[in-house]
């Protein structure tokens, strides 16, 4: 039970996660104002610490050598740093939105890999 309540808090992270992430990727290309707004400077990081707990915890569950849950960990770190270039660190709205688009792609494969159990992700 403990395992399938985790599961799917795991999952709403996720897609809470991506959602606002693509939000503010788009605020960040068009230099909105809306990025300092207390609210969007505090819940990403509320979101991504509820996802990374319970992805830990599952990890933890069904096994953290696995090379499945290893992909997904090198993944997330993947999508983490060129989130960063999405939202603040890109010089140019160009480049933040490069970096958006990439860290999308990276994330599609994230999920891949929690899908199929496989580093191939979707390839598998």
């Amino acid at each position: 039970m403990t395992y399938i309540i985790l599961k799917h808090l795991h999952m709403t992270a996720a897609a809470l996660s991506l959602i606002f992430f693509i939000v503010r990727s788009v605020w960040s290309v068009n230099g909105s104002a809306m990025l300092q707004k207390k609210f969007v400077r505090i819940a990403p990081h509320v979101i991504d610490t509820v996802l990374l707990v319970c992805g830990l915890a599952l990890g933890f569950m069904l096994g953290i050598g696995q090379s499945w849950i290893l992909a997904k960990i090198v993944g997330v770190i993947a999508y983490i740093v060129v989130g960063t270039f999405a939202i603040k660190r890109g010089r140019t709205p160009a480049s933040r939105g490069t970096a958006a688009v990439l860290a999308i792609l990276i994330f599609a494969y994230i999920v891949g890999v929690a899908v199929q159990h496989n580093p191939w992700s979707w390839l598998a």
